[in-house]
């Protein structure tokens, strides 16, 4: 079969998008997804998203890693996939939208950056040296002084495989702090099982492992590989927050057709 698709990218966290609200696209396997998001043989990607059609929503997201799997959320992605809704003729001053972690909102400024709501936070793992969290996906933050030196892959694929995240996997973070509110993130994701020059869900658990402000409101600024993203959020206490948002670019990049 041949299908359109569309191209976007996140600061470097790029994705291919199928319009799916005909639900003409429904049963991609495995196999031809990670065809699809293969750099050398397909088109080349992080994750493939769906938009899809969901009553009480502007739309549905539903995103699939690099590896084939159906995965938790994507925030990059989420970023994405409104700035193609809009595209495709979806025109919201507010999105509401639904993934696999539950409802989101979502805004476009005047400038172009796409605001994403994600959801509170209410457990976090604070450790000496790093900390676990849950942003929409599973994150380990770990704290370094040289962030740009480390081998994230090796690191990253260390934690992500060793005995305690071995069975479901986890994103693995390396996190510097390079002023008060400012930090430098690169992340070893699951599912592409590789280092991407930025994850959003990532860069939302570092800046909240990385608050400023004890409590209250905080913006964090974030330096990725692929780029600039900045979070805000208040802090309720160390391992409560609320009103997070994700806060970036998100570009189109190219449309085409291919034979699946």
């Amino acid at each position: 079969m041949q299908r359109t698709f569309y191209k976007y990218q996140g600061t470097g966290n790029d994705f291919i998008i199928l319009d799916n609200r005909l639900y003409e696209v429904n049963g991609l396997s495995k196999k031809q997804i990670i065809f699809l998001c293969d750099r050398k043989f397909g088109i080349g990607a992080d994750g493939l998203m769906l938009l899809n059609k969901e009553e009480g929503y502007d739309f549905k997201m539903v995103y699939f890693n690099a590896d084939g799997n159906e995965s938790t959320m994507c925030g990059n992605g989420g970023r994405c996939l409104v700035k193609f809704a809009y595209a495709m003729g979806i025109h919201k001053s507010v999105y509401t939208f639904c993934a696999i972690d539950g409802e989101h909102n979502a805004e476009i400024t005047d400038k172009g950056i796409v605001r994403l709501k994600m959801n509170d936070v209410n457990t976090v793992e604070n450790h000496a040296t790093f900390s676990i969290l849950n942003t929409g996906s599973p994150h380990f933050i770990k704290y370094s002084s040289n962030v740009k030196d480390i081998d994230v892959v090796e690191m990253g694929r260390d934690i992500r495989y060793s005995k305690a995240f071995e069975a479901e996997g986890i994103n693995v973070n390396f996190v510097e702090r390079l002023n008060e509110d400012s930090i430098f993130v690169r992340t070893y994701e699951r599912g592409v099982e590789d280092e991407t020059l930025s994850c959003g869900t990532g860069v939302t658990a570092a800046a909240l492992a990385s608050a400023h402000n004890e409590n209250g409101f905080n913006l964090v600024n974030i330096k990725t590989l692929g780029g600039h993203l900045f979070v805000e959020f208040n802090k309720l206490s160390d391992t409560h927050f609320q009103n997070i948002w994700l806060c970036g670019p998100a570009e189109f990049v190219f449309e085409g057709t291919i034979y699946i």
